[in-house]
């Protein structure tokens, strides 16, 4: 894969990220009313960079931004998983949130206003709305990803090309396998 090609594959990768960031922020009310929490990401962010009237934009901002990287790394490596490309996605998201889970007990104790917002770890609420918001993620990322980037795999073997891996060629190619009798063919 060229340079050119593999910037062109990040880029789309990124794009998924940020719309699938977007996808959640949008539907975040919702989940809020499901799960029955008042966890929010947007808010959590933005109340990280800001105390001022500023936070939902700059926790909106960090909130796709961190789509956007998050998308370019799976467009990088989502050839390589060893797994159906349908599934690529939500199981990339799914590993993150299981891996970044633990931080939230450091947001419970280090986030500027964390009396304001609800305490996450030991959450089982917040928890499950967590992954929910990640298998979400994960779904609109990787299927938007495969589509803009024409679901690239990595390359495999040909089984059917007239050599091999030794550089020899194949045995098949070089002996007809016919049993017609060689006036009949």
């Amino acid at each position: 894969m060229s340079l050119g090609s593999d910037r062109t594959h990040i880029l789309g990768g990124a794009v998924s990220g940020t719309v699938a960031a977007a996808v959640w922020a949008v539907q975040q009310p919702l989940d809020k009313l499901a799960f029955r929490s008042t966890y929010d990401d947007v808010e959590l962010l933005g109340k990280a960079l800001t105390r001022g009237d500023g936070w939902y934009a700059l926790g909106l901002a960090s909130h796709l931004a961190n789509g956007a990287l998050f998308g370019a790394a799976y467009a990088r490596v989502s050839p390589a998983l060893p797994l159906p490309p349908a599934i690529r996605g939500p199981v990339a998201a799914l590993l993150e949130f299981v891996g970044t889970w633990p931080l939230a007990a450091l947001a419970d104790r280090f986030h500027p206003v964390r009396a304001e917002l609800p305490a996450l770890f030991g959450n089982r609420r917040a928890f499950w709305q967590s992954a929910y918001r990640h298998l979400l993620f994960g779904v609109v990322m990787g299927e938007l990803e495969r589509r803009i980037n024409g679901g690239r795999e990595q390359p495999e073997a040909d089984t059917e090309a007239g050599y091999s891996s030794n550089g020899h060629g194949r045995i098949e190619h070089a002996v007809s396998v016919s049993t017609a009798p060689p006036s009949a063919r």
